[in-house]
C-alpha cells in the first residue's frame, strides 16, 4: 500500500507583529475558530537630542491577539473578525470544554499574567470579551499554559498549569464564576520554565520544561515541592511537552537539542522514541483525531508532521517524517491542527490507460502547471501545492508528483514498465486536515491543508 502526501497552502496573512501562538477552538460548534498571538518588543522613544543608545528605559513588550473565522471562501478563507492590543503573547490556550455555556481563551504574557477571555455571540459573527486574570508576581513572564480539559472531560475541577521566567510553576483553579485563583505556586527550575503541561489521563500530575534541561513530573495532591522524576535526556533546553489526547500513558516532549521524544509515563527512565528533527521543538500538537499523528514547530526548520505508529505498536526507535512544511521564512512558533472535517470518502477508481511516454510528458506538464499556482506573503513568493510519496512505510518521503504513479515507469535499465494493468481499480483511502502555523520575526500566519492518501491494487 502507498502512501501519498500534499500539502496545500490555502492563505497567507501578515500579522505585523511577531507571531507566535496560534489555537484553533476546540468547543463544539466553533471549530472554524482561530486565534492568533504576537509578540513584538519595541525600543523606547528617545527623547530630543538623546541616542536609542543612551536610554535606559526598558524595551517595551507589545502584544496582539487576533481573532478569525475560517469559511469557504475560495481565496481568502480566513477572515478577521476581532483584534486586541495587550501585553506581549507567549501562549494562548482554549479551554476544551464550555466554561458558563461559552468558549474561553486563556493567555500567558510578558506582564506575568494569565488572563481569561470569553466567546461571545455566534460563530460567524463573534468577539471576545475580556473575562478575569491573576498576576504571577513581579518581574516576570508567563511562558505557557495548559488546561486539565485535554480530553474534553467535564464535571472535574477546572484548573490551568502555567510556567513563567523565573523557573516556577503556578497551579490555578476556575470557579463556578469563571474568577481564576492561584492554588500552588512553586519553584521547578533554575532558569526559566520553558513549558507546563497537564497529564490528560491523570490531571493529578503536571510535566515541566525548562532551560536547565531537566524535565520533571509533580503530583499537585500532595505537597508539589520534590518532582516525582527528573529526566536529563534532552541535552539542552525544554520548551514543549503535550499529553496524548487520545491515547492513556503517551507524552510527547521537545528540546532547543531538536529532537522529539516520546514517552510511556508509567516508566520515564528511557524514552519510547527518539526522533532528531534538525531544529528546536518549540510546540508540539497530537492530531485530535488521528492518534499516530503529532505536529512539530521545529524553529530554525519549519513545521513536521510525524507519523508515531511505529513507535506506538511496533517498539520502533524513530518516528517517520511524513511532511515538512518549509514555506515559512523565520521561527517556527505555533502551530496547530483543526478540528474542521475535511475528509473525504474512501474512493473507487480505475487506473488510467497506459499511453505512449511523450503524450504522458505532456499530460504530467500540463497537471504541474494547473497545481502550480504561486502567491506572494509579505516576505517571500512560493508554491502552493507541495505534492510526496511514500511507498515503503518508515522510510522518508521522496519528493515525486502523485500523478507519476497513474502512467509507465522506468526500470534502472530504462526499460518501461507499467505501474498497474488496465484493469485494475485502486483503492484510495484519503484523510484531510487543516492547519494553521505561524513564524516569528517574518510576522506571518499560515493556514494550508495536507492530504494523506493510501492507495491499494484491487485485482
Amino acid at each position: 500500500m502507498a502512501l501519498q502526501c500534499k500539502i496545500q497552502t490555502l492563505q497567507v496573512v501578515d500579522t505585523e507583529y511577531s507571531a507566535d501562538a496560534v489555537e484553533w477552538c476546540p468547543v463544539e460548534g466553533w471549530h472554524s475558530i482561530l486565534a492568533c498571538g504576537t509578540y513584538q518588543l519595541k525600543k523606547p522613544d528617545s527623547s530630543a537630542g538623546e541616542s536609542p543608545e543612551g536610554n535606559n528605559e526598558p524595551h517595551v513588550r507589545l502584544g496582539r491577539l487576533y481573532l478569525y473565522y475560517f469559511g469557504e471562501q475560495i481565496f481568502t478563507p480566513l477572515t478577521e473578525i476581532q483584534r486586541l492590543e495587550m501585553a506581549a503573547l507567549l501562549d494562548i490556550k482554549w479551554c476544551h470544554v464550555p466554561i458558563a455555556e461559552h468558549p474561553v481563551l486563556g493567555t500567558a504574557n510578558a506582564k506575568g499574567a494569565v488572563e481569561l477571555s470569553r466567546l461571545t455571540g455566534s460563530e460567524k459573527s463573534c468577539k471576545l470579551e475580556p473575562l478575569c486574570s491573576a498576576d504571577l508576581g513581579a518581574e516576570c513572564l508567563a511562558l505557557s499554559l495548559d488546561w486539565s480539559t485535554g480530553r474534553g472531560q467535564r464535571g472535574c475541577p477546572l484548573q490551568l498549569i502555567s510556567s513563567d521566567s523565573k523557573g516556577r510553576l503556578n497551579l490555578l483553579s476556575v470557579d463556578e464564576s469563571a474568577s481564576l485563583h492561584i492554588l500552588e505556586q512553586w519553584k521547578a527550575h533554575d532558569f526559566e520554565a520553558w513549558i507546563a503541561a497537564f497529564d490528560y489521563w491523570n490531571t493529578s500530575i503536571v510535566y515541566s520544561g525548562g532551560d536547565d534541561c531537566k524535565l520533571r513530573g509533580w503530583d499537585i495532591r500532595s505537597s508539589p515541592r520534590a518532582p516525582i522524576f527528573t529526566s536529563e535526556r534532552h541535552s539542552m533546553g525544554v520548551c514543549s511537552i503535550q499529553s496524548h489526547p487520545l491515547r492513556e500513558d503517551l507524552l510527547a516532549t521537545g528540546s532547543y537539542d531538536e529532537h522529539v521524544m516520546l514517552w510511556d509515563t508509567r516508566n520515564m527512565k528511557q524514552p519510547l522514541a527518539d526522533t532528531h528533527v534538525q531544529g528546536g521543538v518549540w510546540r508540539l500538537k497530537w492530531h485530535p483525531t488521528q492518534e499516530h499523528l503529532l505536529l512539530a514547530a521545529c524553529m530554525h526548520n519549519g513545521f513536521k508532521i510525524l507519523n508515531c505508529q511505529g513507535c506506538m505498536v511496533e517498539n520502533k526507535e524513530e518516528c517517520t517524517v511524513l511532511s515538512s512544511y518549509i514555506l515559512h521564512n523565520s521561527l517556527a512558533y505555533g502551530a496547530d491542527w483543526s478540528r474542521l472535517s475535511l475528509s473525504n470518502p474512501l474512493e473507487l477508481s480505475a487506473v488510467m490507460p497506459v499511453v505512449p511516454m511523450e503524450q504522458e510528458a505532456r499530460r504530467v506538464d500540463l497537471k504541474a502547471q494547473n497545481l502550480k499556482i504561486v502567491y506572494e506573503s509579505p516576505t517571500a513568493t512560493f508554491d502552493v501545492v507541495l505534492e510526496e510519496e511514500d511507498q515503503t512505510p518508515g522510510l522518508p518521503i521522496q519528493a515525486e508528483s502523485s500523478f507519476d504513479l497513474l502512467g509507465p515507469r522506468t526500470d534502472e535499465k530504462g526499460s518501461e514498465t507499467k505501474a498497474h494493468s488496465e484493469t485494475d481499480l485502486v483503492k484510495v483511502k484519503k484523510e484531510t486536515s487543516l492547519l494553521a502555523t505561524c513564524s516569528f520575526y517574518d510576522n506571518v500566519l499560515h493556514v494550508w491543508k495536507w492530504e494523506a492518501s493510501q492507495t491499494a491494487t484491487l485485482s
